[in-house]
């Protein structure tokens, strides 16, 4: 089973959630990550939900941050740029 990295993602409410990230990619200029809560605990014949997050911007300690993709247009344009890099992957849209 492959090893995947993870990110702590900070919800408005405070509470910390950890995302794995599955690919990340830039596009123009900005890094983009395809991530999950449970991806690594999924098997195959399992339906995972995931989340697309953009670099927001480095923090006083150098440290890059991230935010929720939520324009729908943004969204479905990064995600066909994943769909591309993980053609071995089914992936659904809601």
């Amino acid at each position: 089973m492959k090893k995947y990295e993870s990110i702590p993602f900070l919800t408005d409410d405070g509470m910390e959630i950890e995302f794995c990230i599955i690919e990340q990619t830039k596009i123009n200029g900005v890094d983009y990550l395809l991530v999950s809560e449970a991806f690594e605990e999924a098997d195959d014949e399992e339906e995972t939900t995931v989340y697309i997050m953009k670099e927001n911007a480095e923090d006083e300690d150098g440290m890059k941050t991230y935010e929720m993709v939520e324009d729908e247009a943004e969204l479905t344009s990064v995600f066909k740029v994943f769909e591309e890099l993980m053609k071995d992957m089914d992936f659904e849209t809601e």
